[in-house]
């Protein structure tokens, strides 16, 4: 990323150079825009998270999903409901004295217009004294999850317990208005901890306040940008609540890098002795494309998500995608146009010292490429060996969906379900209920039989403990006296769903032997589905199938994911690099610092190692979203840098013909800014670790690492050991992929 002088530029560079000539003549225009498009923005963006009432995990169109939507349409059963959970503190609360105080306390609830029923939880409780000072009570709705969300606060203005007790609300409506709460606190968290460090950081890489200040404000105006335009997209189109924070990590880390990348090379070409307008023209010209690429790069990586059919990742791809590409526009518009209007001012209010600033670490990154090319087989080694050996946890990791244990204990949506799980068997609180529908219509004789037949298959299947219908009441009735009662009005009539049938259909509740999250429940579905249907038309859903229809979706799509990525990044790096083995390297080095970083995640929130240290709540599993989101994010990251290194490393290598010359030389010419965009990275990612929400601490703690290892370990080591062992191999390439013959000195693609 240093000044290409004396090279006949390329097509390409002489529209980035024009560009960059005319972000100086209109810096005033650029500038004033940007301002009115912050502004505006800066307005609708706290109203983002308010807006986001998807949570993104609802495998849509899936066997679970229609069978919930049949049980509305066919049982009756509300769209959503409440589980309010009360703390006795020592009282028991399973007296009638108790459960008539919760009663009356209820009545201000119950005369909300869109509250239909509610009912004491009536599962079996679990044998120890703490669970008799637990009482729940489920509420159903009229309204669906997102209506229930714009009456939350109501409901909450109703809900006052009886002296001595807590209550706290649970189910899918509270945990996803806790997860909205927890969304704005942690984008407040993270910009309170990252920016003041990313500056601390700017400020010993530039040496001035000024300098400094340019990247945050990039990074500010980027991310305000693209929430400011998610709010017009959200009021549209459900989108998922994790969205700000994908918005706010990616926003300030790229955008800050960005901007790293463009003030470093104006102040480089001030120092050089170009005049203002020629030092913001070759500024966007060499950093600016570099830029521009890079994004292209990030942009192939987030596409991935696509391929999973879960809005979870069409929304993380969404604003992913939205602020890369604004955090580019910014760089290549807003920045030139401030850098022109500062010109040498950039390098005023100095805070360090001029020698301090100056003082560059060249020999430091040119003695450590020697070192390394003259122990290239060790090093490679035992480098590659070492982050094998991170990634073995991957063979053990356990994949569940997010639950309530994605918040901190002090929500009130995690609180109420750690005490349900408490008092209540958690198989009995989440059965399998499957929807059974007759194809004759109205009840007859054939249908009971056949309904029989089925439960009696559903009751020998293996990990089933206990099967209930409407079909229990009346065992000793032959099947055409059970057709009789089943047509009974009572029965049959369109709010009867309440007692589990009603017309043609019958509810079947299938309580499994093991936890809902458990692989043996995944294995219990699996066989409940392969079972003869007798003829009926069946659905199975609640929530054990609908975490198996979403993990299906996500690991029947992981094989292609992978694979689009690689290979696009592959032949991105064939074209970028004209070589066959450079952009192999790249693609298998970068699978193994994702893998050590999955590896590192497993072990923390899986296995529990450090939890405490980073106030993490370990689940047993990993989120089945976390290890897609990183290996996206990350490999479009990761191939900025790859990109950054070896394209100074070709540069040199066009120029001297020198294998080892040329791997030192672009190490020491881009090792530092490498070394510092990573950094920055790192902070502004790694201070979501100290957020609320789990997942995006998991992503965080993913993503820092991935980069850590990568900025370190891969770019500053194997990188030069490979390059060593490799030789004149690294540059070779198939005829067709020169078709102007040996490397040029023209310009590399970055």
């Amino acid at each position: 990323m240093n000044g290409m002088n004396g090279m006949k530029p390329s097509a390409k560079s002489e529209l980035f150079m024009q560009w960059g000539y005319a972000m100086y003549r209109y810096r005033k225009r650029v500038l004033a825009v940007w301002i009115v498009l912050f502004a505006g923005a800066a307005i609708l963006a706290g109203q983002v998270p308010a807006l986001l009432k998807d949570d993104g995990f609802t495998p849509k169109g899936s066997e679970s999903d229609k069978g919930f939507h049949l049980l509305q349409e066919k049982l009756g059963v509300p769209p959503s409901s409440l589980q309010l959970v009360y703390d006795g503190d020592g009282k028991d609360l399973t007296t009638e004295k108790a459960k008539a105080s919760i009663a009356k306390s209820l009545e201000p609830l119950k005369s909300l217009p869109y509250v239909d029923t509610w009912a004491f939880v009536e599962s079996p409780r679990k044998e120890s004294a703490r669970a008799a000072e637990i009482q729940a009570v489920n509420v159903a709705l009229k309204l669906e999850v997102e209506k229930v969300l714009e009456k939350y606060g109501e409901i909450q203005a109703r809900l006052t317990p009886p002296p001595g007790m807590n209550v706290y609300m649970g189910g899918a409506p509270a945990l996803l208005a806790d997860m909205q709460k927890a969304s704005k606190n942690d984008i407040a968290k993270a910009e309170m901890i990252g920016l003041p460090i990313a500056l601390i950081v700017l400020l010993i890489i530039f040496g001035t306040l000024t300098a400094a200040l340019l990247p945050l404000i990039v990074g500010v105006a980027s991310l305000t940008a693209t929430l400011g335009i998610t709010y017009f997209i959200a009021r549209q189109v459900a989108l998922s609540n994790f969205l700000p924070n994908m918005v706010t990590m990616l926003g300030l880390a790229v955008g800050i890098d960005y901007a790293l990348f463009m003030v470093s090379r104006f102040r480089e070409e001030l120092r050089a002795g170009r005049e203002i307008p020629d030092a913001v023209a070759v500024t966007c010209r060499m950093a600016g494309r570099s830029i521009f690429f890079s994004g292209i790069a990030v942009l192939i990586g987030l596409c991935g998500m696509l391929f999973v059919d879960l809005s979870f990742f069409r929304s993380l791809c969404l604003g992913g995608i939205l602020v890369v590409t604004i955090s580019v526009l910014a760089a290549n518009t807003l920045l030139p146009a401030l850098l022109g209007m500062l010109g040498r001012h950039v390098n005023s209010l100095r805070v360090l010292p001029k020698a301090w600033s100056e003082r560059g670490t060249t020999h430091f990154w040119e003695r450590t490429a020697y070192f390394v090319m003259r122990h290239p087989v060790a090093l490679a080694l035992v480098l590659t060996a070492a982050l094998t050996a991170m990634m073995l946890p991957i063979r053990g990791m356990q994949l569940s969906t997010p639950s309530g244990d994605v918040l901190p204990p002090q929500y009130g949506a995690r609180q109420a379900g750690d005490l349900a799980g408490q008092a209540f068997d958690e198989r009995e609180l989440n059965p399998l209920q499957v929807l059974a529908t007759a194809p004759e219509g109205a009840w007859d004789a054939t249908s009971v039989g056949r309904l029989r037949a089925y439960i009696a298959s559903v009751k020998a299947t293996g990990g089933v403990k206990g099967v209930r219908s409407v079909l229990d009441g009346f065992p000793g009735l032959s099947d055409e006296q059970a057709a009789s009662v089943l047509s009974e009005p009572s029965l049959s009539s369109p709010g009867a769903g309440k007692t589990g049938s009603a017309r043609d259909s019958v509810l079947i509740r299938v309580v499994p032997e093991s936890d809902p999250d458990d692989r043996a429940t995944d294995a219990l579905v699996r066989s409940l589905r392969g079972l003869d249907r007798q003829g009926l038309d069946v659905h199975m859903t609640g929530g054990p199938a609908y975490r198996l229809d979403m993990l299906d979706r996500i690991q029947d799509k992981l094989p292609v994911v992978i694979m689009f990525v690689l290979g696009v990044t592959f032949i991105v790096l064939l074209l970028a690099f004209r070589s066959l083995l450079l952009p192999l390297k790249a693609v298998l080095m970068n699978v193994l610092s994702l893998g050590a970083s999955i590896g590192a995640v497993v072990l923390v929130f899986q296995h529990g190692f450090l939890a405490e240290l980073m106030r993490v709540t370990s689940t047993g599993y990993v989120s089945a979203t976390v290890p897609i989101v990183i290996f996206c994010v990350v490999f479009g990251i990761s191939m900025d840098y790859e990109v950054f290194l070896i394209s100074r490393i070709a540069e040199e290598y066009d120029r001297t013909g020198d294998n080892e010359r040329s791997t030192a030389e672009g190490m020491m010419k881009t090792g530092s800014l490498i070394t510092s965009a990573a950094f920055i990275l790192i902070v502004v990612v790694g201070t979501f670790i100290f957020t609320d929400i789990e997942i995006m601490k998991a992503l965080g703690l993913g993503l820092a690492l991935a980069v850590l290892i990568d900025a370190t370990v891969v770019r500053v080591l194997l990188v030069p050991a490979l390059m060593k062992l490799l030789g004149r191999l690294n540059w070779w390439a198939p005829g067709w992929l020169r078709p102007h013959g040996p490397r040029e000195g023209s310009d590399p693609l970055l």
